[in-house]
């Protein structure tokens, strides 16, 4: 699980629309998944449940292709009906611990959180990992522009015993600093969906 969390791509659909190369959202995931990302997770802020159910389908075959997990946005229930190998929830979401009784012990179950007291309560009602962030700040979350910084994130791995993974503003040059806070890795959407080459961006997330 450690190893899978190294990076998480996260997809943006407005990102690949306005790429120059007409590269879609498949080919794109295609293209970071064979450079090594081991975890891919599908974010469609807005789309209709068929919609997300749909293309997560699209991406299945990819990305079990190549080993990797493919979790799902928010729809725990999306996730389950197409067979993804999880969800990632936020704050807004059904609480985990619901989820959890609901979908059992085989779905993975990811929560973003930038608080330690948040991230133990997520931890207690059976999240396997957590997304902590902006980092750096973000403008392809609504994250109100905060950037909650290096420390804040080392206090949130340091309050769990689950994989925490960096999210927000992250390159491939900022991609170390995010581990040496202990992070089990970083997730990144405008550095692969945005990237002239997303294999190559992989590689670099992943060599950093």
């Amino acid at each position: 699980m450690r190893d899978a969390l190294r990076l998480i791509v996260v997809t943006d659909a407005g990102m690949v629309g306005a790429r120059a190369d007409g590269l879609g959202l498949v080919e794109v995931v295609e293209a970071a998944v064979g450079a090594g990302a081991r975890s891919v997770q599908l974010r469609m802020k807005g789309a209709s449940a068929r919609e997300a159910a749909d293309a997560a389908r699209s991406l299945l075959p990819v990305v079990r292709g190549h080993g990797a997990l493919l979790f799902v946005n928010d729809r725990a229930d999306v996730a389950a009906a197409v067979g993804a190998d999880g969800v990632h929830l936020g704050p807004d979401d059904v609480p985990v611990a619901a989820i959890r009784r609901a979908f059992g012990p085989d779905l993975l179950i990811g929560y973003s959180t930038d608080d330690p007291a948040s991230a133990q309560a997520a931890e207690a009602a059976g999240a396997d990992y957590l997304g902590c962030g902006a980092v750096f700040g973000t403008t392809s979350k609504d994250v109100g522009g905060e950037a909650i910084g290096l420390a804040r994130l080392r206090e949130v791995v340091a309050a769990v015993e689950i994989p925490v993974v960096g999210i927000g503003g992250v390159t491939v040059e900022r991609a170390a600093s995010v581990r040496a806070t202990g992070a089990a890795g970083v997730a990144a959407i405008g550095a692969v969906m945005a990237a002239a080459d997303p294999a190559e961006a992989v590689r670099g997330l992943l060599g950093a």
